[in-house]
């Protein structure tokens, strides 16, 4: 068994996770994983668990938050999960 680097939970069906920089963590739920490794929203510091948006190598949760900090590239973001086709 190995434990939980978040919660220290010493449980048999833990994970690792192996980052692009080669760090290996160990997590017993998907939502330890996400509180130790999701990034940050850079306008409204929510946790972002889904896509995101990259602008110039920053983080936001979505478009709406991008646009707010890079007005700079405004009118080339995009927020386009959920979209609906033309």
């Amino acid at each position: 068994m190995a434990t939980c680097e978040v919660c220290g939970n010493d449980y048999w069906l833990t994970f690792e996770v192996r980052t692009v920089s080669g760090d290996v963590h160990t997590f017993d739920s998907f939502e330890c994983a996400a509180h130790k490794l999701a990034p940050i929203c850079e306008h409204c510091q929510v946790k972002i668990i889904g896509h995101g948006v990259e602008v110039s190598g920053r983080f936001f949760c979505c478009g709406h938050c991008a646009r707010a900090v890079e007005a700079e590239h405004g009118a080339q973001i995009r927020d386009t999960v959920g979209a609906r086709p033309a």
